[in-house]
C-alpha cells in the first residue's frame, strides 16, 4: 500500500478507535453494554476511497445516504462502491419524497426516516413488489421547529400501528434528530423521552434508537440509543 494511503488508513481507523472509546464511555455512564451499539457511518460526504478502506478494513458494517440518486449511482450497477453491497448495510437517513419511493425500497437495506404513512405506504407497495419486507424505523420529531421532519411522541402509536398493518415494511425502531443547540441538561430530556417511547412501543432485539450524531452522541448512548449516526468525526470533515 502506497505511503499516501497508509496514512489515510491509519488516520481513519485512529478516528474509529476513538469513537469507540467514547461510546464505551457513554455507555458506560447509561449502565448499558457498549457491544449492543451499532455505529451508522453517515458516508454522504465521504471519499469513495475513504469508504472503500474502512469496509474493506472491517469498519464500515452499517451506511448512511441521504440523497436516493447519489446512493444509487454510488452502491449499485457500475457505482464505486457497489463491490461492497454483500459487506455493508445501507441506510437513508434523510427526508425520502414519495416519488423516490419506489428507488429507495429497492436499492435501500433500511430506511431509517418515515415520517408519515403516505410515505410507508408508498414503500410497501413497492417493497412488496420487489419481493422485499423492509426495515423502517419512524422517525420522531423531538423540537417543535417546523422544519423538523417526523411525528409527536403521542402521534407516534397511530403511525405505528398502521405501519404494522402494511405488508412491503417492518417498523423496527424510531430515530430523531436533536434539537440544534440544545442545552446538556435539554439534550438528556429529549433522548429521555424519546428512550421511554421506544421502550415503550419495541421489545426484543434486533430494534433500533437511532439517536445522537456527531455533536451529541456521547449523551445519545448514555441515554439508550444504539444506532447513533456519525459522518464528520470519522472522515475528519
Amino acid at each position: 500500500m502506497p505511503t499516501a494511503e497508509l496514512t489515510r488508513k491509519t488516520a481513519l481507523m485512529a478516528n474509529i478507535k476513538e469513537i469507540s472509546s467514547r461510546i464505551g464511555a457513554g455507555c458506560l455512564r447509561g449502565g448499558r453494554d457498549a457491544g449492543a451499539v451499532k455505529l451508522l457511518i453517515v458516508t454522504k460526504y465521504a471519499q469513495d476511497d475513504d469508504v472503500r478502506t474502512l469496509a474493506e478494513a472491517g469498519a464500515l458494517a452499517a451506511a448512511g445516504e441521504s440523497r436516493v440518486q447519489d446512493a444509487r449511482a454510488r452502491w449499485t450497477g457500475d457505482g464505486p462502491l457497489a463491490g461492497l453491497r454483500g459487506q455493508v448495510e445501507l441506510h437513508f437517513i434523510g427526508h425520502l419524497q414519495t416519488n423516490k419511493a419506489k428507488t429507495a425500497a429497492e436499492i435501500f437495506d433500511w430506511v431509517d426516516s418515515v415520517d408519515s404513512l403516505k410515505v410507508a405506504s408508498e414503500l410497501s407497495r413497492h417493497a412488496a413488489a420487489f419481493g422485499k419486507k423492509l426495515p423502517v424505523l419512524i422517525q420522531l420529531r423531538l423540537n417543535d421547529s417546523p422544519t423538523q421532519s417526523g411525528v409527536t411522541q403521542d402521534e407516534a402509536p397511530a403511525l405505528l400501528a398502521a405501519v404494522r398493518g402494511l405488508p412491503g415494511v417492518e417498523p423496527r425502531g424510531y430515530m430523531g434528530i436533536a434539537p440544534e443547540g440544545a442545552s446538556p441538561a435539554e439534550l438528556k430530556d429529549v433522548f429521555r423521552k424519546a428512550k421511554a417511547v421506544y421502550d415503550r412501543d419495541f421489545q426484543g432485539t434486533g430494534n433500533y434508537l437511532s439517536l445522537g450524531m456527531s455533536d451529541d452522541f456521547e449523551a445519545a448512548v448514555e441515554a439508550g440509543s444504539n444506532l447513533p449516526r456519525l459522518g464528520g468525526l470519522v472522515f475528519g470533515q
